[in-house]
């Protein structure tokens, strides 16, 4: 009987489940939309019921579509949106507040009041990450305030926090397992990268229960069996959970220390891989857990860019100037440049290397003769120019000049974008023939847990090498005129 593979791809807007053969094709795959909640300007929220129930849905849907039984899949991995966050009632199972997603910046007053506590250094030193709304640590102190009895609970041991990763596994194993990996674990704020453990100290100073914390553990790992009922009966065992751009790290099989992979999701995301070692940014990045295999930890510095295919979305959906994101090349390419028109996506503040939570989104250089297409070119223009700013601390961070990146996410469909970024970086953009390298990289993980891919195994086909095309002084003119529009954004 031939066996499969299973991801669970929980993201931001949507949830896909996608079932891999042995040969790394994807058999199956299945798709539902989740919705987000803006109650206020700057804040983000989910329904962490309706994200639980998409994973169902989807998992049962994609196993219709392949005719595979349940008894058929290996292993299910899952990747997961990061940093959002999720406290629920251990007993009823039930949430006590909606999940406040990575984009909100409902926690901004919360982080203002502990960096004039001086807490920015330690938070640094012990975690990697830098204090800001973006993080989970932040939103389980809103919750633990702001909702009714939670902290009276929660110091009752009647509480769980989790990120997306531990939800899921906790509703899909039947409420019975409460877990996480090292690197969802490292974008709380609250876990010590050279310990890989919680920190006590920093639980203490935000004053978080340590009882509502999951368990921690490897990366590719048995998390435990789903129950019964989901899946006609049969138990799939949970072999790996992982953060979405981790994931795509590793599905890029970016393994060796300097390889890059840049992702464009709802937002942007550039990793490097460090090894062993953990490089500790100077020049606005993070450093974070890539992943745990057995013993060995690996690290990685991120740029992290908060708006980059949702940007899409919002010409798409309230300013209605394009139908569907696949029309966006052909639109980009109708015109033969922006026409200095630039867009600072900052909607949610801007992310790496800036980490500007106050300024807001910007269109710098309008004219009379500016067209849609001129703004759709814009739009994708600015993802170019984001991870630009990302590489340029990357490259002053690990000493590494690159002559190359591999990239993943809806939009490296993209002809136009990709031929930008190459452009704008002046190196090779390398696209595997699979785009779903997130769900790929959860599935590979839970592959090597279960015996059903040894390393060897997770090779990749390159689809399109993109290659630099312009002189360096246009590229350092555009760029001079994006730094423009950004300063302006952040003096707003």
């Amino acid at each position: 009987m031939e066996k499969f593979i299973m991801a669970i791809d929980q993201g931001t807007t949507s949830t896909r489940s996608i079932i891999f053969d042995h040969n790394r094709n994807i058999v199956a795959m299945s798709q539902k939309e989740t919705n987000l909640f803006y109650p206020q300007p700057g804040w983000v929220e989910q329904d962490a019921n309706e994200i639980y129930l998409s994973t169902l849905a989807v998992c049962m849907d994609v196993l219709s579509k392949s005719s595979i039984e349940a008894n058929q899949i290996c292993a299910i991995g899952i990747s997961n949106q990061r940093e959002t966050t999720i406290l629920w009632d251990k007993k009823t199972g039930l949430p006590i507040y909606h999940a406040i997603v990575w984009q909100s910046k409902q926690t901004d007053v919360i982080c203002d009041e502990w960096k004039e506590k001086g807490y920015e250094e330690i938070v640094k030193k012990k975690t990697g990450m830098r204090i800001d709304p973006y993080f989970s640590a932040s939103k389980i102190a809103w919750i633990l305030n702001h909702v009714p009895q939670a902290r009276e609970k929660a110091e009752k041991g009647e509480l769980l926090f989790g990120t997306v990763d531990s939800w899921l596994v906790w509703k899909l194993t039947g409420q019975k397992i409460h877990i996480t990996d090292v690197s969802n674990a490292s974008r709380t704020l609250l876990f010590n990268i050279d310990s890989c453990q919680w920190d006590e100290e920093l639980l203490s100073v935000f004053d978080i229960p340590k009882s509502i914390l999951p368990e921690i553990k490897p990366t590719s790992y048995f998390y435990g069996n789903t129950m019964p009922a989901i899946f006609l009966n049969e138990k799939i065992p949970i072999c790996s959970v992982v953060g979405d751009q981790q994931a795509a790290l590793f599905g890029q099989g970016c393994f060796e220390k300097g390889d890059v992979k840049n992702t464009y999701g709802t937002g942007g995301f550039m990793l490097m891989n460090t090894g062993n070692q953990i490089v500790r940014s100077q020049s606005g990045l993070l450093s974070t857990v890539a992943w745990q295999i057995g013993n060995e930890v690996t690290y990685a510095l991120e740029g992290s860019i908060f708006v980059s295919g949702s940007l899409i979305k919002w010409l798409r959906d309230e300013i209605k100037i394009v139908h569907s994101a696949l029309e966006t090349e052909e639109m980009a390419q109708s015109v033969s440049s922006c026409n200095g028109l630039y867009i600072v996506p900052a909607f949610v503040g801007l992310g790496a290397p800036y980490w500007n939570d106050k300024c807001r989104a910007a269109i710098v250089g309008l004219t009379f003769g500016t067209n849609q297409n001129h703004m759709v070119r814009a739009a994708l223009e600015s993802m170019a120019f984001q991870s630009k700013d990302v590489l340029h601390s990357m490259v002053k961070d690990s000493g590494v000049s690159f002559t190359s990146i591999k990239v993943d996410g809806g939009a490296a469909a993209n002809n136009f974008l990709l031929q930008f970024q190459s452009d704008i970086l002046m190196c090779d953009v390398k696209r595997y023939k699979i785009n779903e390298l997130t769900a790929l990289g959860a599935a590979f993980l839970a592959g090597l847990n279960c015996g059903y891919w040894t390393k060897e195994d997770l090779k990749m086909e390159l689809d399109y090498v993109f290659k630099p095309s312009r002189s360096k002084e246009n590229v350092d003119q555009i760029y001079a005129g994006w730094k423009r529009a950004v300063k302006a954004c952040m003096t707003f």
